[in-house]
């Protein structure tokens, strides 16, 4: 136990720090959010004076179990109410947007040339909630750290563009109207920090609408999850073939998910009392961004300068279809 420890401590290390570094600048950008400060600071570590082996352990251990427990965690802040406040109508757009931005990530990212499980990963980054979601499903489709990080990272960058751009379409569009404006921002954005940032810019009363939309979409976690686990992320065969996981195992439902809805059951019974159901939102938070930091790390700069463009250009395609989705859908199920 000591030995593991000993070997893990290095990287664990390092992702800390980083992570309270990005924190605190976040404090001085807080529209940008302290997610992609650590990625960002964690690739530059990562590709210079931490490009060390003793490295690997630590960083593993954060990326993969950390954004794990952080997932588990979330739960204890939810309520499964919440998805009454919106009706039935709010819950059609979103179940409507997601699905048709799964299915637009998955079919511009074989145009652009990038494999399924990339493909995937940007479907559910895009489609749920950015970074928490494609953790969720990473293990699911047997994604590798490298797609991991640069598909957080482009999620990431295209949820920073749509953050200041979604607040001008509302305006123009709907006078900033409340229902449809927080429709559009809390069923668009890909982080909840982002959701909270970009509904600020319009104002403070439209955050607690906009959230809860955002709410709904990482509920649904549960169900893309379970959705992908019966897909073939294998280059070989049909997408659909055989609802084969990873290496041709039938996927289960990974325990962090099954974790995160026993805790949403339980805090919405109100057996959670508030106090821990904030500790556990706190912890979460920090473990998240420990873990990002990991994901930046792992990255490496030769991927980004072979992918990075290319999978930008695809990030804000999806971008721009989530929108275009969104505008129809509202229309339809909410005016």
């Amino acid at each position: 136990m000591k030995e593991h420890v000993l070997k893990k401590a290095p990287g664990f290390a390092a992702c800390l720090v980083i992570g309270l570094i990005a924190q605190g600048i976040a404090k001085f950008v807080p529209s940008v959010g302290a997610a992609l400060f650590a990625i960002g600071i964690g690739m530059v570590c990562g590709n210079t004076f931490l490009n060390k082996s003793c490295m690997d352990e630590g960083t593993k251990f954060s990326e993969r179990s950390l954004l794990e427990y952080s997932i588990v965690l979330t739960g204890a802040t939810l309520v499964l109410s919440d998805i009454i406040a919106v009706g039935l109508g709010g819950v059609g757009f979103i179940a409507c947007q997601m699905a048709l931005t799964i299915t637009a990530a998955y079919l511009i990212g074989r145009r652009f040339g990038f494999g399924r499980r990339f493909c995937l990963l940007m479907g559910a980054g895009n489609a749920v909630c950015g970074s928490s979601a494609i953790a969720t499903v990473s293990p699911v489709v047997g994604a590798d750290s490298k797609d991991k990080g640069i598909s957080i990272t482009i999620v990431n960058v295209t949820g920073t563009v749509l953050m200041v751009l979604l607040p001008v379409i509302t305006g123009l569009v709907y006078g900033h109207a409340m229902l449809p404006t927080t429709a559009m921002i809390g069923g668009v954005m890909q982080s909840i920090g982002q959701v909270i940032a970009s509904a600020g810019l319009v104002g403070p009363e439209y955050v607690p609408d906009a959230t809860i939309f955002k709410i709904i979409r990482i509920v649904f976690i549960v169900l893309v999850a379970l959705a992908f686990s019966r897909l073939n992320p294998e280059e070989e065969g049909s997408l659909f073939a055989g609802g084969k996981a990873a290496g041709g195992v039938k996927a289960g439902v990974p325990w962090f998910i099954i974790g995160f809805f026993i805790l949403a059951v339980v805090n919405t019974l109100g057996v959670v009392p508030a106090p821990v159901s904030a500790a556990a939102k706190f912890i979460s938070g920090q473990f998240e961004i420990i873990a990002l930091a990991a994901i930046g790390m792992r990255v490496k700069f030769r991927d980004l300068v072979k992918e990075g463009p290319r999978a930008l250009g695809y990030g804000l395609s999806v971008g721009a279809c989530q929108v275009l989705f969104a505008l129809g859908l509202i229309r339809l199920f909410l005016l």
